[in-house]
């Protein structure tokens, strides 16, 4: 198949495409690098420097690729950030996609892989979450992505365009040649290793008062080349199914002292802490049923295991630093 990938330069976006190019698929990535750089977009891939807001470029570049689908990563992605500038992440998660949309319509192309997040659910009032729970966002990310959850409802009900949408829980681990970074860092498994490679000298914890068994917040964690492996499922199911919500985690969760304790025991660092307050928008328990695209797309997550998935991480972010 001919992919667009947009935001693939990214850390999700940058590991679908490569997992893409080596299932034999001819992958375009779109990425306006404003999180990313050049030498980040995938070996192999054809890329093209723009943002899905430009309505011109991107209208021609579909006009020119006639892709099979497009895999729709590009995003700003943190959640605390959101609770202190939801205007960036409404213009950007909402109004660019639908100006991505307005340009998949204008051309005729017509599936979609969306990369949804779990935080359009909010504080769920039991768990594993199903995909049938209420939807109430506690932060403005979390809405922006929802916001866009409604759009294509909207577009697969008037215009027909075939579209699944994938709910992410926390995507961690690595690649050998790709691995989780932002800048600024704020995700919590590259910097608890960033202190094990004494890059930083302790990691936060925001809140241990969560009505939890140890008091912070628990999360589930799924290896990102699993995360890879539902997309490029759901990709091929759009040839039978025109409409698709699911779920992507492991069905277990891990606290963030389980966490830390994990890295302790594969990095053999004493990782310290210090406990901070609460942050605007967690909610204290996010644990996935992603039992319908087990069931419905054949998908299985074959890196469950906590330590497995950090000790891929550790292993990328040593490399990463040549240490």
């Amino acid at each position: 198949m001919n992919i667009l990938v947009t935001g693939g330069a990214g850390y999700v976006g940058g590991t679908v495409a490569t997992k893409l190019m080596q299932a034999g698929h001819t992958v375009t990535v779109l990425d306006n690098l404003c999180h990313s750089k050049r030498h980040e977009v995938p070996e192999g891939a054809n890329f093209v420097e723009a943002d899905i807001a430009d309505r011109p470029r991107v209208e021609s570049l579909l006009r020119e690729l006639k892709p099979d689908g497009v895999l729709h990563f590009a995003a700003l992605i943190e959640a605390g950030e959101s609770m202190q500038k939801p205007e960036i992440y409404f213009r950007n998660n909402t109004a660019s996609t639908l100006a991505l949309l307005e340009s998949m319509l204008a051309t005729g192309t017509n599936k979609l892989v969306f990369s949804s997040t779990a935080a359009v659910y909010g504080e769920p009032k039991s768990t594993p979450i199903l995909e049938t729970a209420d939807l109430a966002p506690t932060n403005a990310y979390g809405e922006s992505k929802l916001l866009v959850e409604h759009i294509l409802r909207w577009f697969n009900r008037i215009h027909g365009l075939r579209y699944a949408s994938l709910r992410y829980f926390n995507v961690a681990g690595a690649l050998p040649n790709r691995g989780e970074a932002h800048e600024p860092e704020t995700h919590i498994i590259p910097l608890v290793l960033d202190v094990a490679l004494g890059r930083r000298e302790k990691i936060f914890i925001f809140g241990d008062d969560y009505d939890t068994p140890d008091g912070t917040c628990i999360r589930d964690y799924i290896h990102v080349v699993d995360l890879a492996d539902a997309h490029i499922l759901a990709l091929n199911a759009l040839a039978q199914h025109d409409r698709m919500i699911y779920n992507l985690g492991n069905g277990t969760g891990f606290s963030v002292k389980e966490l830390i304790a994990a890295a302790r025991r594969v990095t053999g660092h004493p990782i310290p802490v210090e406990i901070k307050p609460r942050r605007d928008g967690d909610p204290a328990r996010l644990v996935a049923s992603s039992e319908l695209a087990k069931a419905n797309l054949g998908w299985t997550p074959n890196h469950p295991n906590l330590d497995d998935i950090l000790a891929s991480a550790w292993t990328w972010h040593q490399q990463r630093y040549k240490l």
